[in-house]
């Protein structure tokens, strides 16, 4: 079954719809399935490489060898580290000759990743909050936005759904909405309101394929809307968790030094790069605990969707589910019974 838009055709996808990069939940499995059903599984190169433990030539050609279909990579631009910089040029140049030809970028001026893929033949969206870093984001020659809204995971925007659509409908590219969607219904919806497909990312943690813990997925499954908070402890801005005991015994504001030095030209970048080594360190501290048995993860990423989480599944059959839904509701058919 297929679902077509500007992002289907553009991408040569069947479903518009991306399971979003996920540090560390990336593993080959969950992004192969999500693109053997149809849809667009995102590769996040520190995640094969840091937590899966892949080479990373060999680790694109594994899911290759789990689907012929298309997958993309996610490129984190702004660092100010030049061995980061240089490994994830690397990346790039090692993915489009493995065949990769879809990028989602983020962070930074894309405008390098660009022309690189586009003398691939490849594509490049790029993760925006607003209508100013979407215009920054086409002038570095991006093929598409996705529009990050504030119900988001990981580092959501402040803006509805709605208002980013209202802002960006006049840039004549593709728009992606990211943040909110757990079931069908907020699927068809986007795309109703003229979104050319979505990004999910929560709702592809709760699937038999993806390599999170029991533990995170059952806390998934068991939160609302309200057990999301944002917290400025991971990266100094605002990233969406569930309230855990943890989350609530350190707090979610940053400290003073911290967001002093956040607010600073150079030691912003002095104090994201303290906040990125510090997160390694606590994910393999939180890794080493789940595989204990702990029920509570130091952070557990988690956007307003789980609101429409209710059971683990295969990842394909949300895909094909969707897919299904859409379909019949664009074309005014009845939806068929959920079947779960």
């Amino acid at each position: 079954m297929a679902v077509e838009t500007a992002f289907t055709r553009a991408a040569g996808v069947e479903v518009p719809l991306i399971c979003g990069a996920m540090y560390p939940c990336s593993n080959p499995e969950l992004v192969a399935a999500v693109s053997e059903a149809g849809g667009m599984g995102i590769i996040q190169p520190i995640s094969l490489t840091y937590v899966h433990g892949h080479e990373f030539r060999e680790g694109l050609r594994y899911i290759r060898r789990l689907t012929a279909k298309p997958v993309g990579m996610n490129v984190i631009l702004e660092s100010s580290s030049k061995v980061y910089l240089g490994r994830m040029r690397r990346y790039v140049d090692t993915s489009l000759e493995e065949g990769v030809r879809f990028f989602v970028s983020s962070l930074g001026n894309p405008r390098w990743l660009a022309d690189t893929v586009h003398a691939a033949g490849g594509q490049v969206y790029h993760d925006v909050v607003s209508r100013k870093w979407a215009m920054k984001a086409l002038e570095g020659g991006v093929d598409g936005i996705i529009a990050v809204n504030d119900r988001a995971g990981g580092h959501a925007g402040s803006l509805s759904a709605q208002r980013l659509l209202d802002d960006l409908r006049d840039l004549g590219v593709p728009l992606l909405l990211a943040g909110g969607v757990g079931d069908e219904q907020g699927f068809v919806d986007a795309l109703r309101m003229g979104y050319a497909g979505v990004q999910l990312g929560t709702r592809f943690i709760a699937t038999d394929e993806c390599s999170a813990s029991g533990a995170y997925k059952q806390a998934l499954i068991d939160a609302g809307e309200d057990d999301v908070v944002l917290t400025e402890r991971i990266t100094g801005v605002p990233v969406a968790v569930l309230n855990t005991p943890h989350v609530r015994r350190m707090g979610t504001r940053a400290g003073p030094l911290a967001r002093w030095m956040l607010r600073g030209r150079r030691t912003k970048h002095w104090m994201r790069s303290i906040y990125a080594i510090r997160s390694l360190v606590q994910l393999k501290r939180s890794l080493k605990k789940e595989s204990a048995g702990a029920t509570s993860a130091d952070y557990w990423q988690a956007g307003k969707s789980v609101a429409g989480i209710r059971a683990t599944e295969p990842a394909g059959d949300i895909v094909r589910r969707y897919a299904r839904a859409a379909e019949q509701a664009l074309s005014g058919s009845p939806p068929a019974a959920d079947a779960r």
